[in-house]
């Protein structure tokens, strides 16, 4: 199945939508205030209605300004595109995508530790 690239977020696109994750709705100033970028207010108002058109962000007239918030929250988006790299790059295994990252030595001895804990408390769950 391919994808339309409209699901596709540019470097820039989801550094906008980090902020209005963090911040909830927000002006175009607020967001170009808090980009690690300067970017003109006009540049970053075009990113924003590329954001609502592909519908990722819901905006609402206020005070003769446009408040932007997130269509979709972080874990809706993360888990849509974790689901596509793993499809993509993994075969559908999430498996691959874990020891890929072990074997890459991605995963700290700390981190697989904390992995154990929660497949644990995860195969408590469903007994």
């Amino acid at each position: 199945m391919i994808k339309k690239r409209t699901d596709r977020l540019t470097p820039l696109e989801l550094e906008i939508m980090n902020i209005l994750w963090e911040t909830g709705a927000a002006n175009v100033h607020a967001v170009q205030e808090q980009l690690e970028r300067e970017l003109a207010y006009t540049t970053v108002q075009t990113m924003l209605n590329i954001l609502h058109r592909k519908g990722k962000v819901k905006r609402v007239l206020k005070d003769r300004a446009y408040m932007y918030k997130p269509a979709v929250t972080r874990p809706q988006f993360v888990s849509r595109h974790l689901g596509e790299l793993v499809d993509r790059l993994f075969g559908g295994s999430a498996e691959n995508l874990v020891m890929s990252l072990v074997e890459a030595k991605h995963l700290t001895p700390q981190t697989v530790a904390r992995l154990n804990k929660i497949l644990k408390a995860q195969e408590e769950k469903e007994q």
